[in-house]
């Protein structure tokens, strides 16, 4: 086993950032990158960050507010990160039917990740985590789908539907003018891709999703299609959305026949193609501006782990 390459102190909290190779055969040839706190619980949860294209793992990890959240509510934050190898733009091929099958190409390294974060920490099997941006918020919906029972919850931010494409052509297609399809359709998707697997899901991931109105690299009627998909897989109306408006956004929420919220759903008024941030030191704020990272007055990292549940 290979320790770690580097170990860079960041100046957004007191723990500690860098690489780690040799965490199994990586098929997607993705690199990993990871963030540990100084003080963790045991067992501790594990969240998953995923860049969007034009980015790198650390970059993404604190502009976002990640890393403040893993300082605040102590957990492990796993970076994997694309290299210009498998794509120019550093994007998640999220549309590649080789890269996101169970245990293959790019899904298939990110589960070896976990898998390397769970020998090196001591992890609660019941509390992992992802989220993403853009492409990274594709791949999300991705990992969600190929193992949903290791995904106790995940964020989609500026993301695409499961199974809206299946090459780069009908992901152009998806990206920038979406795909209308109903929502037991996109349910099917899902169902289809379980199907194939041995596995029998008792309960889906919690799933935010995250969607500026102005987004001009993907058509913001994505993240109402993801909205279907997620809320129709699970029997839920996905009209039946409580909304709550605030200056700036609205925010949503969908509930089981229980009344446990299942999707959320953010909607940011003006906002292109990023992720929400609010910068500064309160429990609820987090973020560096950036590009793809705007200070709207909303941390979309706090927010989804607080519908997690990791935010105690």
């Amino acid at each position: 086993m290979l320790a770690i390459l580097s170990a860079v102190a960041l100046s957004v909290g007191a723990g500690t950032a860098g690489e780690i190779t040799g965490f199994g055969s990586n098929p997607g040839q993705l690199r990993l990158f990871h963030y540990r706190p100084d003080s963790l619980p045991v067992p501790a949860p594990l969240v998953v960050a995923l860049h969007g294209c034009q980015q790198t793992a650390l970059d993404y990890g604190r502009e976002a507010g990640w890393m403040q959240q893993a300082d605040r509510w102590g957990f492990v934050l796993l970076l994997p990160e694309q290299q210009p190898a498998n794509n120019r733009q550093r994007c998640f091929n999220w549309f590649q039917p080789e890269s996101i099958s169970r245990d293959q190409g790019e899904a298939g390294s990110i589960r070896q990740m976990i898998s390397r974060m769970q020998t090196d920490y001591t992890l609660d099997p019941q509390r992992i985590y992802v989220a993403g941006l853009s492409a990274g918020g594709a791949m999300t919906a991705v990992l969600l789908v190929d193992y949903p029972e290791i995904f106790a919850g995940g964020g989609i931010v500026a993301g695409i539907p499961y199974g809206c494409a299946s090459g780069l052509v009908s992901g152009l297609r998806c990206q920038l003018w979406g795909r209308d399809l109903e929502p037991t359709e996109w349910g099917h998707l899902i169902r289809e891709a379980i199907a194939q697997t041995a596995l029998k899901p008792q309960n889906w991931p919690l799933v935010s999703i995250w969607q500026g109105d102005s987004d001009w690299v993907v058509d913001a009627d994505n993240a109402a299609e993801l909205v279907e998909q997620w809320t129709a897989l699970q029997g839920i109306d996905p009209t039946s959305g409580l909304e709550e408006v605030s200056s700036g956004y609205s925010h949503r929420v969908y509930r089981d026949s229980t009344g446990r919220a299942r999707v959320e759903f953010y909607l940011i008024a003006g906002m292109g193609h990023g992720q929400p941030i609010d910068p500064g030191t309160a429990e609820t704020q987090c973020g560096v501006s950036s590009d793809y990272m705007f200070p709207v007055g909303l941390c979309a990292s706090y927010q989804m782990i607080r519908f997690w549940g990791l935010a105690h």
